[in-house]
């Protein structure tokens, strides 16, 4: 369990991971240890809709998805988790997606 959501139990977490090839997003609920909802750039809808799967539009997709799919499930807020990476490329590519989408973090 990341550090994160040991503080934050109220909030799912939002993971990212991105590859060299596709970027993955979850929400995860750390308290029932289950994963609520995800999106990468694997999915069909998204595959078709982006020629390339290693760029800022890709991840910009994927972030608007998972925004969708968390509204939908009624959830806000999350914790924003990067895994360590930098703050930039495609994961704030994602990540302002997600915040204009309406998701806080």
């Amino acid at each position: 369990m990341k550090r994160t959501s040991k503080r934050i139990k109220d909030r799912p977490r939002l993971c990212v991971f991105r590859s060299n090839k596709h970027i993955y997003a979850q929400i995860i609920d750390d308290s029932n240890n289950q994963i609520i909802a995800s999106s990468s750039t694997l999915t069909q809808m998204i595959k078709k809709n982006t020629k390339l799967s290693n760029n800022c539009n890709a991840a910009r997709s994927v972030g608007k998805n998972i925004a969708q799919k968390s509204k939908a499930l009624g959830i806000k807020k999350v914790v924003f988790d990067r895994q360590n990476k930098i703050y930039h490329g495609r994961i704030k590519a994602l990540a302002e997606a997600v915040r204009e989408e309406g998701i806080k973090f």
